[in-house]
């Protein structure tokens, strides 16, 4: 936070309007939700304080030459710093469309399996489970950002967020879906001997509706029952979190795993 603070210093007013040109090009501006009333169509000032972040992280990435990264800050209330991974959002989701993967949460393990499905031109888009609609069997997955834009169906959609869910702060947050058809999640979790193990389920991600929110979710239907699916897959010992990768991959996931000297179950 302290690297993040001090470039952010060092950004000037040209770099944060190249960033707003970037997000106007790759994103749709929300209107305010009809379905939560604190996701707003973003303010300027919350447009230009995330475009200016966003420069701040690029800064980073170069400074340190990342291949990817992992955050999470939790601090006291109304701190500088909580304002400054307010901004995070959408700063995270330009990295990650360029090969530089952002997995929220401190979950460095999950920013591993996105690096892999990028890497292999699949995607990545960081994913917990969210709810299950019984009626029509499918789980929604997704979170509050970041998100892989190449693989969304349609432009991705910034909102204004009056307050973060599950989180401090408030600021820009992204709604999209992933792609309509055929899709695998990847979990990269630890074995008890403290050995990295990676988990991919196929499904097939719907037309579905999403809920208009400001957070990103792709309704699934996997192989089973969405009750039995999560029976097995807990007993894998998951992290909460996966990768969304588009395609159906295990296979091609198991030869990295084997590739790797990591273990790999194909749920």
């Amino acid at each position: 936070m302290c690297d993040l603070d001090r470039m952010l210093r060092d950004v000037t007013d040209a770099e944060v309007k190249e960033k707003l040109e970037q997000v106007h090009e790759m994103f749709t501006i929300s209107e305010d939700s009809p379905a939560d009333p604190i996701a707003k169509r973003p303010t300027e000032e919350q447009m230009q304080w995330s475009c200016r972040v966003a420069a701040a992280q690029e800064m980073l990435v170069r400074e340190y030459d990342l291949d990817a990264l992992t955050y999470y800050y939790h601090g006291a209330p109304g701190n500088e710093y909580e304002k400054l991974q307010g901004g995070f959002i959408v700063g995270h989701s330009l990295l990650t469309a360029r090969g530089i993967p952002c997995a929220g949460e401190g979950d460095l393990k999950t920013a591993v399996a996105m690096k892999i499905c990028d890497t292999l031109g699949t995607g990545g888009s960081y994913s917990e489970i969210v709810v299950v609609d019984y009626e029509d069997e499918s789980i929604l997955l997704g979170h509050d950002g970041p998100f892989h834009i190449a693989i969304s169906e349609g432009k991705p959609i910034l909102r204004g967020m009056g307050l973060y869910h599950g989180k401090q702060g408030t600021g820009v947050s992204v709604e999209a879906k992933v792609k309509t058809g055929a899709i695998t999640t990847l979990n990269v979790t630890q074995t008890g001997d403290g050995q990295l193990k990676m988990i991919s389920s196929e499904g097939e991600s719907t037309d579905g509706p999403i809920m208009k929110i400001g957070n990103t979710q792709t309704p699934v239907k996997f192989r089973k029952h969405p009750d039995d699916y999560m029976e097995e897959w807990f007993r894998e010992a998951p992290t909460h979190h996966c990768a969304m990768a588009i395609g159906h991959q295990a296979r091609l996931f198991q030869k990295v795993a084997e590739l790797l000297g990591m273990v790999h179950v194909t749920l």
